[in-house]
């Protein structure tokens, strides 16, 4: 599949999503809205891909919605920001729902849309260049991209309030601090060190992964015994994979780390 304003790789079992507007420092209109769905529909779709990684093209990662387009709909601006959300949550809801671990690559600035997409990742890595401000108020607007959901989880209502309501701008290593970020690299080791991680992700046990993913992220909804009575289901079929019969072994035999196949 072609798109507009992105680029679509994959390799080694990894799948690299490169939002590609470095003009408008990957600002997010309808197009990137669109192309986005449609490639985290086909990372998740497709069974060679064990890892996903989201970065940004040029100097930002995402700079958040485009204020242009906004300004071009501002008669029409619910319907058009319906349109884009409804894209741009598709996606995120995707990738958050994928059982493939997601990478979010953070190479610069992650302001609004670009704070929300970075936060619904399962593992941040940043530059140590990278700045993250929610900057939603700034212009008046309520925030989206799933900030709402994950902020608080990650960092606690007030922390995620005092983002929104005064456009705070964390530096990378304040990102990590926070919780936020789970690595800063070096701007020139930055790449080396995203590609380390994919590849050690892609060739993790993916079906696990997702089980794992799927309980983390529904666990504040459950009571503990209906979690735990889930982490029993979810590791009693973790039993019944290639992955885990190949795990035991190669521990209980001490032939070193397993070969895993995501199945």
């Amino acid at each position: 599949m072609s798109y507009e304003t992105l680029r679509y790789d994959v390799d080694s079992g990894i799948a690299t999503i490169t939002l590609n507007r470095p003009d408008a420092y990957n600002a997010l209109n309808t197009a990137l809205g669109r192309d986005l769905s449609h490639a985290a529909i086909e990372a998740d779709e497709d069974r060679a891909v064990r890892c996903i990684v989201i970065t940004g093209a040029g100097k930002a990662f995402c700079s958040g919605g485009d204020v242009k387009d906004f300004t071009d709909s501002i008669d029409r601006i619910g319907v058009h920001i319906k349109r884009l959300t409804t894209d741009f949550h598709g996606a995120i809801s995707r990738l958050a729902r994928s059982p493939k671990p997601v990478v979010m690559a953070v190479n610069g600035v992650a302001a609004g849309a670009g704070f929300s997409l970075a936060v619904a990742g399962d593992l941040v890595v940043a530059t140590e260049s990278a700045r993250f401000t929610l900057a939603y108020s700034r212009i008046g607007a309520a925030p989206d991209g799933s900030s709402t959901y994950f902020l608080p989880r990650l960092i606690g209502y007030s922390r995620a309030m005092e983002l929104y309501l005064t456009n705070r701008t964390l530096s990378a290593r304040e990102a990590m601090d926070w919780g936020l970020v789970n690595r800063v690299v070096a701007d020139a080791e930055f790449s080396a060190a995203v590609t380390g991680l994919a590849r050690e992700l892609a060739r993790g046990p993916t079906y696990a992964f997702g089980l794992a993913k799927k309980l983390f992220l529904h666990s504040s909804q459950e009571s503990l015994e209906t979690q735990m009575e889930l982490e029993a289901q979810a590791i009693a079929a973790t039993g019944h994979s290639d992955d885990f019969k190949n795990g035991v072994a190669a521990f209980a035999k001490k032939l070193g780390p397993p070969e895993f196949k995501g199945r």
